[in-house]
């Protein structure tokens, strides 16, 4: 009876024993793990934001962005800056000068301000979010934008004035403020600040510092949901819509933007009928709009940004900030007017200054905005 010899040490164990070298290689490789495929959407476009990864990556594949701002749409992840045109016409940025991107946001702005200022100018820049100011440097330092001429930290515009003094000057001569949100920041569901998809119900605009909007509305009263929708987005139906989120927050905790866009459709049930009107669908949007600048004290860091900013202009600077909803416009209007007034500034729009016709058509989420300008 014949046994099976024992493997010496260097032996190739189960294999047989014709096996050549180009043979032994081939089974080498087949343990490789390869990559896994993308998991494919269904339908012929992606649906949900990380579906989307060609146009969240722009520079690799400009065809689709290409297609995309072709149809008066926003590629998902990214932001096209507004009133460019604009606001270079008033901020009027020159060689040598020193600037201030107060919301770095994509960069869309800064990226047309900084060869302005060449050569021997230079641009700084804040911005609250952690994650889309380090996308933004680097996207801004490949272009070429090196650390002598563009200068970024991770801070909310109400710190500008420190962030000034910080860098040895004692102001800069051009200030832009982009207020609101960014289109990145809707785009992502994660981040909590769109109800077109369902997601986390977050909204800050610094994931790593505060508390998320689900645990500071769990401690809102029928009073304080009235304040809030009422200053922060002039919702009429404020008083409504407070009785009805409090109702379903005893009841069911809300803790996704669906939670809160189905119970604001819900409190409105007793007006409108159909939860799905166009005006209903505004109304939740406002919703929104409140609880954000709530959660992130918009309007305070605003008029903080807003009494420092005469201190943070060099004389005859310039400064332009564009707005998205009234509470905004409200607070800029009148700290122009009153710094024209004590003679903080020299000279003030008289009248506000809204996109073009034709960026609304190529852009419409452009309608909303509002520009306002001084100069000391």
């Amino acid at each position: 009876m014949a046994f099976p010899q024992t493997p010496q040490d260097g032996d190739k164990i189960g294999l047989p024993q014709d096996l050549g070298e180009s043979s032994l290689a081939s089974v080498e490789e087949s343990k490789i793990e390869r990559p896994k495929r993308r998991v494919r959407y269904s339908g012929a476009h992606p649906r949900r934001f990380e579906d989307k990864y060609k146009e969240r990556q722009p520079d690799k594949y400009p065809e689709t962005t290409a297609k995309i701002l072709a149809s008066g749409k926003t590629p998902a992840g990214t932001h096209r800056p507004i009133c460019v045109r604009e606001i270079l016409e008033v901020l009027a940025p020159k060689a040598g000068e020193t600037g201030l991107d107060a919301t770095l946001g994509y960069g869309g702005h800064a990226v047309e301000i900084l060869p302005c200022l060449r050569p021997d100018g230079k641009l700084l820049a804040l911005d609250a979010d952690a994650t889309e100011l380090l996308k933004t440097e680097a996207r801004l330092r490949e272009q070429g934008f090196g650390p002598e001429e563009f200068v970024a930290k991770r801070r909310n515009f109400a710190g500008a004035l420190q962030f000034i003094f910080e860098q040895g000057l004692e102001g800069v001569d051009i200030i832009v403020a982009d207020l609101g949100l960014s289109s990145m920041q809707i785009d992502n569901p994660g981040r909590g600040f769109t109800f077109k998809f369902d997601g986390p119900l977050d909204m800050r605009m610094n994931p790593a510092r505060g508390e998320p909007a689900t645990a500071i509305i769990a401690r809102w009263n029928e009073a304080t949901w009235e304040r809030v929708l009422a200053e922060n987005a002039d919702e009429p139906n404020a008083r409504l819509i407070s009785r009805g989120l409090v109702e379903t927050q005893t009841q069911h905790p809300i803790q996704t933007t669906r939670d809160l866009a189905v119970a604001t459709r819900a409190a409105l049930g007793g007006v409108r009928n159909d939860s799905r009107l166009p005006e209903t669908e505004k109304t939740v949007r406002r919703v929104f709009q409140a609880v954000r600048i709530e959660v992130n004290d918009e309007f305070g860091a605003l008029e903080t940004f807003l009494r420092n900013l005469p201190q943070c202009l060099r004389p005859g600077g310039r400064a332009a900030i564009l707005t998205f909803h009234s509470g905004e416009d409200r607070r800029v209007k009148k700290a122009f007017v009153n710094g024209l007034r004590n003679g903080q500034y020299l000279r003030a729009a008289d009248e506000v200054i809204r996109p073009s016709d034709e960026e609304l058509r190529s852009n419409p989420r452009a309608a909303a905005a509002k520009l306002r300008w001084a100069t000391k």
